[in-house]
């Protein structure tokens, strides 16, 4: 028998070092040709490690969390003939993900097995919740759903893939609450004195060290502006109805985009990145906008480039289907970086007002809050508009905020009067 060692590859980006994030195999594992073996993350994405050769784990190189310099032994296996053989295998850049953004799926937790609400109607066995220390794989919508009901995940099945938990999880345990094993539900006020601790590695690493990044260099300045989209909303709701079927169903986010395109002409100094080291701002002719996406295992930004050049429908084709793909951790390594300005939007979670961070080296992110229906005064009369808040942030070393506030309120026109988005 012999040995073969697979050392960390060249990512090719002229970098010294990349951080080992998951290992897919253990000691002892038989191992296929072509097999993904591990998980490694570069400043700027994610890539797969396979093995170029059959046989079995020996040992591992490092431990997730690790940073290895390139060229370090990361794996070796026992193969078949004799003589040792060293490899550094070529990865495979298949789910790149770039900071502050992307990454592959935490650490695998499998769920201990868990009684849904209709065998426990059957008279199956009371539910077996996970251990405390096991942290349910859900997504966040489904956490805050579960939060605002008042249930603890960890007592929830969970039907998609690795236990993951679902919508669909919860309506099942609250349609039929079951019982803990001694006969009560879950929760409740019971005293707890466990505790849990996470490593922070791969993307919430990333994250982590973008963020912290931005906040240090970043003179941040926000600013929050009223909008009215009753009008927009009217419009939005008309071309679903007319053009939906054939062309797809618009969201907000491609009038917004429209809305930058279009104030961005008389505000070049937004749309520009800020080179802090050379001190040297780029203005950008073109409109690349990072499109913010809450993915299940963090926050990813792929870019709708040249929106500029883009159509309505064509707009929103086109974030739709980068969002699908960011939060599939299928998004390239070209459609996660070359932004020029980012677009924030919590959705319904939107909230009043938000202060978000800009997203280096751009300087400017705008922030869309939710849409609500309240009374306003128009002309000494009371009526009821649909009304929006933006809460944007500015780079303050580079945009003044004047300037910001007159682009701001040029986006506020442009809403509050939809047809001026479409007139040249």
């Amino acid at each position: 028998m012999g040995t073969h060692v697979i050392k960390m590859p060249d990512i090719g980006e002229g970098i010294a070092q990349v951080e080992l994030v998951e290992w897919f195999v253990k000691v002892g594992d038989v191992i296929a040709e072509d097999q993904v073996v591990a998980d490694v993350m570069t400043d700027k994405a994610t890539v797969e490690i396979p093995s170029p050769v059959s046989g079995k784990v020996l040992a591992l190189g490092g431990q997730p969390g690790e940073v290895m310099a390139v060229g370090s032994e990361l794996i070796r296996i026992e193969v078949e003939g004799s003589g040792n053989h060293v490899d550094a295998p070529q990865a495979k850049p298949t789910e790149p993900q770039p900071a502050p953004v992307a990454s592959k799926p935490e650490p695998r937790v499998e769920p201990q097995p868990v009684a849904t609400p209709a065998s426990a109607a059957q008279g199956a066995a009371p539910i077996v919740p996970r251990q405390a220390s096991d942290k349910p794989l859900a997504s966040p919508a489904v956490r805050k759903r579960a939060l605002d009901a008042g249930i603890e995940l960890r007592y929830v099945h969970g039907s998609g893939p690795a236990g993951r938990i679902l919508h669909e999880d919860l309506d099942a345990f609250m349609s039929k609450p079951p019982q803990s094993p001694a006969g009560q539900a879950p929760g409740g006020y019971a005293r707890r004195t466990d505790s849990e601790q996470v490593q922070v590695i791969g993307l919430r690493r990333k994250i982590a060290q973008r963020m912290q990044d931005a906040k240090r260099r970043v003179a941040h300045f926000s600013y929050v502006e009223e909008i009215d989209v009753t009008a927009l909303e009217a419009l939005r709701q008309q071309l679903n109805s007319q053009h939906g079927e054939r062309r797809g169903k618009l969201t907000l986010l491609p009038f917004l985009v429209r809305a930058l395109v279009v104030a961005l002409r008389d505000f070049p100094q937004i749309n520009a990145t800020y080179d802090d080291e050379a001190q040297v701002i780029t203005r950008h002719g073109a409109v690349h906008v990072g499109i913010a996406t809450q993915g299940d295992n963090g926050l990813v930004v792929p870019v709708l480039r040249h929106a500029e050049a883009g159509s309505l429908w064509g707009n929103a084709g086109e974030i739709s289907r980068l969002a699908s793909a960011a939060r599939n951790n299928k998004a390239s390594r070209e459609e996660l970086s070359g932004s020029t300005i980012t677009l924030t939007s919590l959705g319904a979670l939107g909230g009043i007002v938000s202060t978000p961070v800009v997203n280096t080296p751009e300087v400017a992110i705008v922030g869309v809050n939710r849409i609500v229906e309240r009374p306003v005064v128009i002309d000494g009369q009371i009526v009821v508009r649909k009304m929006m808040n933006l809460s944007s942030s500015f780079d303050h070393r580079v945009v003044d905020g004047m300037d910001a506030a007159l682009f701001i309120q040029a986006v506020r026109s442009l809403l509050e009067q939809p047809a001026c988005l479409f007139v040249e």
